[in-house]
């Protein structure tokens, strides 16, 4: 199955554009994101300039763009380079004057020869009572009218490149769109009022009007069900084949699970056991597991994990825990260690520090089953580690393992279940996009015995007091975590500020502080963790590196320094570093004002909830898709031409489309299935295709 052949102009060269040479093209694919004529099409206006308004130059007002017959009655060059060369116009109503700096005179006498009538079209503007255009945007001969009296679009620029040459370049590329087969089911299309998908792409390159440039036009909306259909059928492929790799049906009740149950020193909440039954009904049969176990931090996944592995161990397979971070690794283990010696239940420890003998024994016991439970990095599913028989693999902090990574592991095992579990609250739509291979599972509340964290917002001038408050708090025994910005786009400046802060800290508490940053090596990064956890250090100043993960129960206090700069939902993961275990905890916001709208809203939010679902949502309504996440999405989805926080309820019926789509033409064999797979490969979706190739 290979690339239809209609869309092989669309993938062609910018420098196969007339004016796009390798200089602009550069600049050019700098400003769209890619190389091809394709990421062009998909850089799509903000603005307008309507050149239709002609009046005469008597009626001509001020600050508006107006296009005008007029004839060249004078020119007026200056002897000094420095003052403006004028020309001096007329219509029967009235004179207007063009105003051209450092301008060639040759080139002007060419553009607007004496006496003759032409057409110019710019912004009036009166200078002294009388009207004038500075380098009117367009010049010609009164046959140019109709070329000069249009509407133009304006595009997002970056340096080096004008409007008026990616108009140039966008008109060419128009030119290679060519009818393609409907993918859309005719009926949704209908209901929508929407355009073919090519007439879609020429009228948002051509807006006349305000309503072409708001997402909500038919137009717009068009395009971006195409992207997210595209996406949801992709993930919806990647799905199917996944399920199709024959699991197997595991015993979920069993004395293991009894053991582990009645050696917890407390009950599980009703949403753990809630997500607990779903994952069970999942694993009781024979389709592969693929579910995603949200819950904010502290909410208690870990245990519903571990009860889902013993299902796996019960019936003879091994299960497999993965975290991001080596100390992460071993703290799981620390965690798991007393359920699992209770249900008498034999695992091991791996990561990449482990070599030579011990690491042999270790391949030698996952290869023969006499490790049950398997807690390590990724290091645990490279290549040479083999098991006995997988049945079950949890991955810890799921938004550094995108769809492509879940794609390489399922290939390790024979069809083994795989449970991932994120501590950042993915708002609805986002879940769809970036885990749309999965179903989900929620754990919505705390354990008991947790209290509220309080939340201040403290001005930097103020620090003084906080430092002194800190030291009272560190007499009784209590630990801070102390967070600096990181500078955007500069590792450097981030180091720069937390060691300053560091040393601040320092001449204020002495030795008992510690730093973190992330150009620090992981057993260093590690080193000055354990010491934190420990309690040989009170304070530690730390770039975000903190975000993910460790859990210290006796750090009670969160200092965010800039907060204003931080996204919400990495706030919240920032400040769900505390407050983990039964004593009060306190997280201080400091922040540089004057603060803007958002941000003001943002650190409001922060004081006013900690659920973390409610702030995923309103982050996405504050910043849109972007980068939720807090952390660049691996394999999950960018998109060009939908908006998440306008289109959601697109991507919901998309998702719904895609569900059909497979159930009732996985091969895509049938006339929309084959349009669909143009749809695919116009989307880049590579990990779609493949699915179909190898299905």
């Amino acid at each position: 199955m290979s690339r239809p052949f209609d869309l092989d102009p669309l993938f062609r060269a910018l420098t196969t554009l007339p004016g796009v040479g390798p200089k602009n093209a550069k600049y050019l694919e700098k400003l769209i994101g890619g190389p091809k004529v394709l990421d062009l099409l998909w850089h799509l206006p903000v603005d307008f300039i309507d050149r239709r308004f002609s009046p005469k130059i008597s009626e001509a007002p001020n600050g508006r763009i107006a296009t005008m017959e007029v004839t060249v009655d004078k020119h007026m060059p200056n002897a000094r380079k420095s003052l403006p060369y004028r020309v001096s116009c007329s219509d029967e109503t009235g004179a207007i004057t063009l105003v051209f700096f450092r301008a060639h005179k040759d080139w002007i006498e060419k553009q607007l020869p004496l006496h003759q009538k032409v057409i110019i079209s710019g912004k009036v503007e009166y200078y002294q009572g009388r009207a004038q255009m500075a380098h009117p945007d367009a010049i010609g001969l009164p046959q140019d009218r109709a070329a000069i009296e249009t509407v133009e679009p304006v595009y997002p620029l970056t340096q080096g490149i004008t409007n008026k040459a990616v108009r140039k370049a966008m008109q060419s590329a128009l030119g290679y769109l060519s009818a393609l087969p409907e993918w859309l089911d005719e009926a949704h299309k209908k209901r929508g009022q929407w355009p073919d998908w090519y007439k879609a792409l020429e009228a948002v390159h051509s807006p006349e009007s305000e309503s072409l440039l708001s997402p909500e036009h038919p137009a717009r909306m068009r395009m971006a069900y195409d992207e997210l259909l595209a996406n949801q059928l992709t993930l919806a492929l990647v799905r199917d084949r996944a399920r199709k790799i024959n699991g197997r049906a595991f015993q979920t009740e069993g004395v293991l699970r009894e053991k582990i149950l009645s050696a917890l020193p407390f009950d599980l909440t009703s949403a753990q056991k809630e997500a607990l039954g779903d994952i069970d009904k999942d694993m009781s049969q024979p389709a592969r597991m693929l579910r995603l176990l949200q819950g904010d931090v502290g909410s208690g996944k870990t245990v519903v994990a571990c009860l889902a592995m013993m299902s796996a161990v019960q019936s003879g397979a091994q299960a497999a825990l993965m975290a991001p971070t080596e100390i992460l690794a071993r703290q799981h283990a620390d965690n798991l260690k007393p359920w699992l010696e209770a249900a008498g239940v034999r695992a091991i420890v791996m990561t990449g520090r482990d070599k030579g003998k011990t690491r042999e024994t270790m391949l030698q016991q996952i290869r023969s089953g006499a490790a049950q439970v398997v807690i390590g990095t990724h290091a645990i599913f490279q290549e040479g580690v083999d098991f006995n028989d997988l049945g079950l693999a949890v991955i810890d902090e799921q938004h550094r393992f995108g769809v492509h990574q879940r794609l390489a592991l399922s290939s390790k095992s024979k069809g083994s279940d795989v449970l991932v579990m994120t501590a950042t609250p993915i708002p609805r739509t986002l879940a769809l996009t970036a885990y749309g291979d999965m179903e989900v599972s929620k754990i919505g509340e705390k354990p008991p015995g947790r209290q509220p964290i309080d939340t201040r917002l403290t001005p930097i001038e103020k620090i003084e007091d906080l430092v002194a408050g800190l030291k009272r708090q560190i007499q009784t025994g209590a630990r801070v975590y102390w967070v600096c910005p990181l500078v955007e786009e500069s590792e450097k400046l981030d180091l720069a500020a937390a060691e300053e802060r560091y040393d601040i800290l320092k001449a204020a508490f002495g030795e008992r502080v510690g730093l973190i940053h992330g150009r620090m090596k992981p057993l260093e990064k590690d080193a000055v963790m354990e010491k934190f956890a420990g309690g040989d250090l009170d304070i530690l100043v730390a770039t975000t590196v903190i975000e993910v993960g460790v859990d210290v129960p006796e750090a009670t206090i969160m200092v965010i320094e800039h907060a204003e700069r931080f996204g919400l939902s990495q706030l919240h993961q920032l400040r769900g570093r505390v407050g983990r275990g039964s004593d009060k905890s306190y997280c201080f916001l400091l922040y540089t004002g004057p603060l803007g709208e958002t941000a003001k809203e943002r650190l409001s939010v922060m004081r006013d909830t900690e659920d973390g679902f409610v702030i995923a949502e309103k982050d996405l309504s504050l910043r849109g898709s972007g980068d939720i996440l807090g952390v660049r999405q691996s394999g999950s989805a960018e998109f060009k031409l939908a908006n998440l926080a306008v289109h959601g309820d697109l991507l919901a019926a998309a998702r719904a489309d895609a569900k059909l789509i497979i159930e009732k033409d996985s091969e895509l064999e049938s006339p929309r299935g084959q349009a669909l797979k143009t749809l695919l490969y116009l989307f880049e979706q590579d990990q779609g295709i493949k699915n179909l190739r190898s299905g």
